[in-house]
Parts: C-alpha cells; sequence; structure tokens
C-alpha cells in the first residue's frame, strides 16, 4: 500500500449503530423534507418555495457530512450540486414540476453509475454490499478481495446484481419524472417518498433470490447451508433405523 497505510477494515459496524445511522438518513434526507414542503404548503406558501425549502435538509446532511468526515465524498458533493442545480433552474424557469422531477434525476444517475461499475473491477453492488455481509459470523469466507480474483462466478454475480439494481433504479427515476408532470404538484412529494421503500424491497427481494440461485452464499460459506445436509443425513439415517427394525 502507498505511504504503508493499514488496509482499511470492512468489518460491519455494531448493529445499534447502523440503525442509528439509518434512521437519520431517512430522517434527513426523506421524512424531513416531505413534512417540511407539506406544512409550508398547508401555511398557504407557494410550491416553488415549500419544495426549495424542502430540499434543504437533504443539502445540509451532505454539507455536514463533508465537514466532518474531513475528505471529499463524492455522494455528498453529488447530492448538493444536484440540490443546488435544481433550485436555480426552477427559480429561473419558475418551475416547481422541476424541483420534483429532481429525484428522478438523482435517481436515474446513480442507476445509470450501477451499469456503468460493470466494467470496473469492484462493481457497485459489490461495493454496498461488502460492509453489510464481510465479516459476519453466519459466512466462513475470507477476504472478498481474494474472492474477486479467484472466483469468477463471485464477479459475475456482482456485475449482474450491478446491473439489476441499475436497470430497477433507471424505472423509478422514470416513474418519478412522469409522476412530477403529470399529477397535481402537492400530491408527488407523498406519492414518491412511498415510492422509495417500494423500489427498495422489491429490488432486494430479487437480488436476494438470484444470490441464492446464483449460489453466493455457497462462495461465502453461509453456515446454513452446512447445516442443512447433516439435516437431511440424519432424516435418512432415522428412515433406515425404523425400515431396519420394522
Amino acid at each position: 500500500m502507498p505511504g504503508g497505510r493499514p488496509e482499511p477494515s470492512h468489518r460491519p459496524s455494531s448493529k445499534p449503530a447502523r440503525l442509528w445511522r439509518s434512521l437519520a438518513t431517512l430522517g434527513v434526507n426523506l421524512a424531513a423534507p416531505i413534512a417540511l414542503y407539506y406544512v409550508l404548503h398547508g401555511a398557504g406558501v407557494s410550491d416553488l418555495v415549500a419544495l426549495g425549502a424542502a430540499a434543504i435538509p437533504p443539502a445540509l446532511g451532505a454539507t455536514y457530512k463533508l465537514v466532518t468526515q474531513r475528505r471529499l465524498d463524492g455522494v455528498a458533493v453529488f447530492v448538493v450540486a444536484t440540490m443546488a442545480a435544481s433550485l436555480v433552474i426552477s427559480v429561473i424557469a419558475h418551475s416547481p414540476r422541476f424541483l420534483l422531477a429532481k429525484d428522478g434525476l438523482i435517481t436515474g444517475l446513480w442507476g445509470a453509475w450501477f451499469v456503468a461499475s460493470v466494467g470496473a473491477r469492484r462493481p457497485a453492488a459489490f461495493f454496498f454490499s461488502r460492509p453489510l455481509l464481510e465479516g459476519r459470523k453466519s459466512f466462513t469466507a475470507g477476504s472478498w478481495d481474494v474472492l474477486l480474483d479467484q472466483d469468477p462466478d463471485f464477479r459475475r454475480i456482482w456485475r449482474v446484481a450491478s446491473v439489476m439494481w441499475g436497470a430497477g433504479l433507471l424505472v423509478d427515476a422514470v416513474v418519478r419524472v412522469v409522476m412530477a408532470y403529470a399529477l397535481p404538484v402537492a400530491v408527488v412529494p407523498g406519492l414518491g417518498g412511498a415510492l422509495y421503500p417500494v423500489t427498495f424491497v422489491v429490488l432486494q427481494v430479487v437480488t436476494n433470490v438470484y444470490y441464492h440461485r446464483s449460489g453466493l452464499y455457497r462462495i461465502l460459506g453461509a453456515r446454513w447451508l452446512d447445516r442443512q445436509p447433516a439435516q437431511s443425513s440424519g432424516d435418512s439415517n432415522e428412515t433406515t433405523d425404523h425400515a431396519s427394525t420394522g
């Protein structure tokens, strides 16, 4: 490694810490903007101003991340830049619908990145799944870097999963843009917020079915797979014993 720096750890953090971070992220990026918009909308504020104000919490959250981490975070920079650009364009065009469509733009760019990452050594699905799975007690496999270098099936699985997530996010993006321009403005923030968990759950279910069928959990040495043959063998022996006694 350059400069003799140790390899960063990919062990998952404690469950309470991950839970609180996830809840904080959902609150800042999803719940707060929607609630703020409807509060301002109910108070008679124009849609353009209310939607512009609703974009502030995610932008502040991304800015806070940049400041506290003291390093350039591509995701945070992307969020802040997109928020700022969409706000400026909406004010110039005096169009609240462009501010609504920005969520589709962001989701679409994420989807495009997932698909484009297929050509990289570490595809996007690998990048996001690694901190959640590597090093867990449920799996006996060692370093994912070693698996990535030595197992072609392991590489293929993450490329396919990245395409699946990318395609799903691109579909989500199209739906968001259509909603932004086809539905009443006041309906879109709430409906768009509800679409996030739906998209996430559908993609999670589909990719986990694929992981099971493609043999990912076998490659990772899932402990629950080791117990299944033993149970089957035990059942078989018990049946044989009963047959012999009979």
